[in-house]
């Protein structure tokens, strides 16, 4: 009797349950499905380019191995990405997608990029403390576009949740009223499809798809800075939209008056609805998110409540490094065929708590945030103002302290203390340093005020 694809794969499925430890089984294979046979190969689809890389690695080799007792003869296991999930974002590969919707108008004919994701609604945005204003404020512009804040401009770090609730808006407004023109496009796509108008001469349908559109969603405004041409064409935009009363939401890493090189007229249209932060979240919100995320991925069982306490209390750069976490210790604990413990994920996320060795227990730990938090109270700044991208002397200094300290205290490699500055790349970490060393050889008095500042932050150690 031949057997088909799926048939052969749910054999060779029984015989690795026997072998494997159960939460890895159900981590990794049990997602998967059978594609196809062909000849002495049974080719199996995974939710993601990293399943199927983790599943080829670990277990392809393994279920090969079991073909002859399982199926009677041998048989090669390929993973490889299922087609029709590919676009579906790396965090859904634990989670069963949602039930489709319908298409959201504006995006057919593959115009639009990136698409909307499923999971980007408010049903899964979770608020607290340091989102709360923007979240008000995105229901607010969902419940009547265009009327109560227009533009609605959310800034903040990488990673936090703006996209997310622009994309909230979006389909808020598109289930209430299935025909809305929608365009979400980010700024860099933007300048490229203009550019492109131009050489092909074809800017009046460029013009014409943008300011037809019943709502507008831009992601990352801040790179229209130095950018003449796009900041006229998108100045132009935005005044058609908005004296036509239709609804205009912006992202940004900083708010509109610290973006350089954007002109003081789009400063001031930007300013003229809502502009709402975006900060990091704190213990009791990032617990929240980390349940979420286990409730959406069927993880309760899996990830005990005080494994989500301890990596909630040790991860606090950003939602998406919480996420990102999760998975780290997911694959961590199925490599080693452990259980999930805080000790194992003390050693799954040993690089992410680097940060908050040696702090006392139950005190302040010394981690990125405090050295931050210190450095900016001494110059007088805001810590807001310290990751943000300006460059003035008042703030420059300050956060180049901060970068030294980081590097002197915490021993964080160099694109780690980047990525608690908004991202900024190694070479801009190694000139902080350096300019640091120099200054306290040069002068002396700010030698002392960084000796002053270093052992302050010592003392949280002891």
């Amino acid at each position: 009797m031949t057997l088909t694809a799926h048939e052969a794969w749910s054999r060779l499925l029984d015989r690795a349950r026997q072998e494997l430890p159960e939460q890895t089984f159900k981590t990794w294979l049990e997602p998967t499905e059978a594609l196809s046979l062909d000849g002495g190969t049974i080719y199996v689809g995974a939710p993601d380019q990293f399943a199927a890389d983790w599943n080829e690695s670990k277990h392809a080799e393994m279920i090969s191995s079991m073909a002859p007792i399982a199926l009677g003869h041998p048989l090669a296991v390929v993973f490889k990405v299922t087609e029709e999930r590919r676009a579906r974002p790396q965090m859904d590969m634990f989670i069963a997608p949602p039930p489709q919707k319908a298409k959201i108008p504006g995006q057919q004919g593959g115009t639009i990029s990136p698409p909307l994701s499923d999971r980007y609604t408010f049903d899964y945005f979770v608020i607290g403390k340091s989102n709360e204003l923007a979240a008000a404020a995105a229901h607010a512009s969902a419940q009547a576009p265009g009327k109560v804040y227009n533009p609605l401009f959310i800034y903040g770090d990488t990673g936090l949740g703006k996209t997310h609730l622009m994309q909230a808006i979006a389909h808020e407004i598109v289930e209430r009223k299935p025909d809305t023109r929608i365009t979400f496009i980010g700024t860099e796509q933007f300048t490229n499809e203009l550019v492109a108008a131009i050489q092909n001469r074809t800017t009046a349908d460029f013009r014409r798809r943008f300011r037809e559109t019943d709502l507008l969603l831009v992601d990352d405004v801040h790179f229209l800075k130095g950018k003449e041409a796009m900041q006229e064409e998108f100045f132009h935009t935005f005044n058609a939209l908005y004296e036509a009363g239709r609804q205009i939401v912006l992202t940004s890493d900083r708010p509109p008056s610290e973006i350089p090189g954007l002109e003081a007229r789009l400063v001031s249209r930007f300013q003229w609805g809502m502009v709402a932060d975006i900060e990091l979240p704190d213990l009791e919100h990032r617990i929240a998110i980390l349940r979420q995320k286990a409730h959406l991925d069927h993880l309760e069982l899996t990830i005990p409540e005080d494994v989500i306490r301890f990596i909630a209390e040790n991860v606090r750069s950003s939602v998406r490094e919480l996420e990102g976490s999760i998975i780290k210790l997911l694959a961590y604990a199925s490599l080693k065929h452990r259980e999930i413990t805080v000790d194992v994920a003390r050693d799954a996320l040993r690089d992410k708590l680097r940060a908050v060795e040696g702090a006392a227990p139950g005190g302040p730990a010394l981690n990125t945030f405090v050295i931050q938090q210190t450095v900016s109270k001494e110059w007088g700044v805001t810590n807001e103002g310290l990751r943000s991208k300006t460059r003035t002397k008042n703030l420059t200094v300050p956060r180049q302290v901060a970068m030294f300290l980081m590097r002197e205290l915490l021993g964080m490699q160099l694109v780690e203390i980047g990525a608690a500055f908004g991202g900024r790349d190694h070479s801009t970490v190694i000139h902080s340093l350096e300019r640091v060393a120099a200054m306290m050889k040069e002068d002396s008095g700010f030698a002392q005020r960084i000796g002053k500042i270093q052992v302050a932050l010592e003392s949280l150690r002891n």
